[in-house]
């Protein structure tokens, strides 16, 4: 029989400080149970007459497809909406639209710019939203991370994670946020000029310290990267920031996630392993690599046993379906 806290009922998630240690750990364990049930052929009728909106301003593989499983699997739907589709933001405010929309669908997964877009949706919509990604958060991403993690070495416990590259980027802010709730020790390895921003790194050091880990930022990726079981990295140019291309790649060409870093971790015959969101720069297979090569991590790593960026990239629909399930449906109902 599937359990969660009945706190999670109705509830939108802008970034993961909105949840409780708790809550978010229930969320991944919840994830876990989906899986294991959709593994074991269940598809069931947890959101069934639940409809969902999907506000997409950016392009995307992993959370739209995890978005329309995941409903579709729980006998719910969903709808994919495109700027170009509705009227949103251009003819009609943020805030219409989400009082329109609030009042035919059950919830909506935003995807887009400005995190303040998402709270407006979430303030207007009388419905649970939920960030699919922001240019300040991705908190979805990172409760499959924390899935994939705890499936890889049995549970969450006595671990550090490393991201390497830009460390200010909404991956990164969420990462390091959600490693401090679930009691991981987070290394950031970048450039000075991509460090933390200071009020997020300071607003996760306390949540690490009330729970006995800490937060640590290097310059140097080897020495950063010591003693790591996870080595984590993100695309060195974010959406909308493509003007920044040759810069950053000269700027991040020192954080390359390759053997030689791997290694510097002194786990390579012990528990490690290397995760990416996706999309990934590693071959040159791409308009862009065909150009520079691979740029934040080798095919090497990429395609080694250690990698779980697949796992991971599944885990995004059992993450996204925890998150539908827990808010939209009645736990009595089970």
């Amino acid at each position: 029989m599937l359990e969660w806290m009945d706190s999670l009922r109705g509830r939108s998630l802008m970034r993961l400080a909105s949840f409780t240690d708790e809550e978010m750990l229930d969320l991944v364990n919840l994830a876990g149970q989906l899986k294991a049930r959709r593994a074991a052929g269940v598809r069931g009728n947890l959101l069934l007459r639940k409809n969902i909106a999907l506000i997409f301003e950016k392009s995307s593989t992993r959370t739209r497809n995890s978005s329309i499983i995941a409903a579709r699997d729980e006998g719910g739907g969903a709808e994919y909406l495109t700027r170009p589709d509705i009227h949103f933001g251009k003819k009609e405010s943020v805030k219409d639209t989400a009082r329109v929309l609030g009042r035919i669908y059950d919830g909506i997964l935003f995807r887009g710019f400005a995190q303040r877009t998402c709270e407006e949706l979430a303030e207007y919509s009388g419905v649970p939203v939920w960030n699919g990604l922001t240019d300040d958060y991705h908190p979805t991403q990172i409760l499959a991370d924390l899935l994939t993690v705890k499936e890889t070495f049995g549970s969450l416990d006595d671990c550090t994670v490393a991201y390497v590259g830009d460390g200010r980027n909404n991956v990164a802010n969420s990462l390091m946020m959600g490693c401090a709730k679930a009691g991981i020790r987070y290394v950031c390895c970048a450039p000075r000029e991509l460090w933390p921003d200071e009020a997020i790194l300071a607003e996760a050091e306390a949540v690490a310290k009330r729970n006995g880990v800490d937060i640590r930022v290097f310059s140097d990726a080897k020495t950063g990267v010591k003693g790591a079981n996870v080595l984590y990295t993100d695309v060195w140019v974010s959406m909308g920031e493509e003007a920044k291309t040759a810069e950053r790649i000269a700027l991040l060409r020192p954080y390359q996630i390759n053997m030689d870093l791997m290694a510097a971790t002194g786990n390579l015959n012990g528990r490690l392993m290397f995760l990416h969101c996706l999309p990934a720069f590693h071959d040159f297979n791409t308009e862009v690599t065909k150009q520079t090569g691979a740029l934040e991590v080798t095919d090497e790593v990429f395609e080694s046993k250690y990698s779980k960026v697949f796992d991971e990239s599944e885990n995004r629909m059992h993450t996204i379906k925890a998150l539908f399930v827990s808010a939209l449906c009645d736990r009595s109902a089970v």
